[in-house]
């Protein structure tokens, strides 16, 4: 009769090895999520759930494992003021002293030819 004592075993024969695999493929692509992030700094997690159901002797283990990768692309925030119900990148409080170039939609645009 053979006797498992380590939870290394056990995880190695959970599903018949497919659960083992599977979580080699989570640190796969854990780790080559971290190495393409843009940011200097980032985090990878994998969680592994270990259920241990009991009835009449017998207990069923039940695996699961998940992993949370860091997101590749990140856009850093642009403030924007309300200003009569619109958005302006322009501070209603203070004066412009470098006017730049009025930007147009292209909806404003065709509105101009259509009158022309």
């Amino acid at each position: 009769m053979s006797v498992l004592r380590s939870f290394r075993q056990m995880i190695g024969l959970l599903s018949r090895g497919d659960f083992s695999r599977h979580c080699d493929k989570l640190l796969g692509e854990a780790i080559e999520a971290l190495e393409a992030s843009p940011a200097d700094k980032c985090q990878a997690k994998i969680t592994v759930t270990i259920t241990l159901d009991y009835e009449l002797g017998r207990i069923d283990v039940k695996a699961d494992a998940k992993s949370k990768l860091p997101d590749t692309v990140k856009f850093m925030k642009t403030p924007f003021w309300s200003i009569d119900g619109a958005l302006s990148v322009e501070h209603p409080n203070q004066i412009d002293m470098f006017p730049a170039r009025k930007v147009h939609d292209a909806d404003d645009e065709d509105d101009e030819r259509e009158t022309a």
